[in-house]
């Protein structure tokens, strides 16, 4: 999951990324992210009305998530495709990962889908629910 998907899940637990996150607790789905992600999430989430945490509160969630998650350090190798240099950063997430798949709502990730697994959370919720949400 990229930050996006991270603290919309977060914020909205009955969304479809809330879902994703909840299969994720259970142990239902493997996740795997980077410090950066983490720290990006950290910022966001301190920023949200909406996420009433201070910011020990928002630090000690997210480092929570380490303990559940794979914890994976980017490359420097730079994507000339990818449009905003901001997101290199996720998409290196993916690459050292080995993940099966970067759940993102972020435009110029999803526009990167015929190079690398990337799916929206509604795409992925949706080829992937029956199998995550079976015993």
């Amino acid at each position: 999951m990229d930050t996006n998907v991270l603290v919309s899940a977060l914020a909205y637990p009955t969304s479809i990324p809330g879902q994703i996150l909840d299969a994720w607790r259970s142990g239902k789905l493997d996740v795997a992210l980077s410090r950066y992600i983490l720290d990006e999430t950290a910022r966001v989430l301190s920023r949200l009305p909406r996420v009433q945490l201070n910011e020990p509160e928002i630090r000690d969630l997210v480092d929570s998530l380490m303990f559940i998650a794979d914890i994976v350090e980017p490359d420097a190798k730079i994507d000339p495709q990818l449009r905003d240099p901001a997101d290199q950063a996720i998409l290196a997430t993916l690459r050292v990962s080995g993940a099966d798949w970067l759940i993102t709502g972020d435009k110029d990730l999803l526009t990167l889908s015929n190079s690398y697994p990337i799916a929206s959370p509604a795409a992925f919720w949706k080829a992937y629910s029956s199998k995550v949400l079976s015993p």
